[in-house]
């Protein structure tokens, strides 16, 4: 075999190795996409590199499938409607003290799902892989409830915040958490829609967006 042979042959070898490469790199990077939505891109972003913003959300998936996660009974999930329709009855007269329970309710939905609680950077890392497309709305509402203990807080501020919280809540519960838009009672509908808040608000009702490729 002549040499410019084996170097002609060296380089294809090469060339398909490296086709096989990007092609499982790309396929990994589709399904993270895929999984992650939105997430993927601020992850990346945050990131020194997108491998090193990939890798993390790899960590992510193995930490979540450690987990024992666990379907609400039908019991559970009627119980949880029922606290939620009392949380927006609470918003009327007492906004601010509405938010906090709603936190906790959330907090407490995510334990009992099988989440864990006590650190809400590992919250957001473990929910982002089945939830990602109401995790922004699991952060708007963290911060304003924080804005809230703080007295910073206006009306309008913990009104979207319950909305946030309530997008969350009902991708945790599996379902709407207020059974009629008019089963708070009448005359006491604090007025919390269940639809558009922000740009992420149409997340909630459609499927998970793909993140784009940067």
């Amino acid at each position: 075999m002549s040499p410019t042979l084996v170097i002609i042959l060296i380089v294809v070898v090469l060339l398909v190795i490296a086709a096989i490469v990007f092609g499982v790199r790309a396929s990994r990077r589709r399904k993270l996409q895929k999984t992650f939505g939105p997430e993927y891109d601020r992850v990346v972003g945050d990131a020194d590199s997108r491998t090193a913003g990939e890798r993390e959300l790899e960590e992510r998936r193995k930490r979540h499938a450690e987990l024992e996660l666990k379907p609400l009974s039908a019991e559970s999930k009627a119980k949880y409607s029922v606290a939620w329709e009392e949380v927006q009855i609470q918003f009327v007269d007492a906004p601010e003290q509405a938010v906090a329970t709603a936190d906790e309710l959330v907090t407490r939905l995510i334990a009992e799902r099988g989440y864990p609680t006590g650190d809400y950077d590992e919250q957001l890392a473990t929910l982002s892989v089945e939830h990602a497309r109401t995790l922004e709305h699991y952060r708007d509402a963290h911060a304003i409830s924080e804005r809230s203990r703080n007295g910073e807080a206006d009306t309008e501020d913990l009104r979207q915040a319950l909305v946030h919280y309530r997008a969350l809540f009902a991708d945790l519960l599996g379902e709407n958490p207020v059974r009629s838009e008019g089963a708070t009672a009448p005359g006491t509908d604090p007025k919390v829609p269940s639809q558009k808040i922000n740009d992420h608000d149409s997340d909630v009702a459609g499927s998970r967006p793909d993140a784009t490729s940067r």
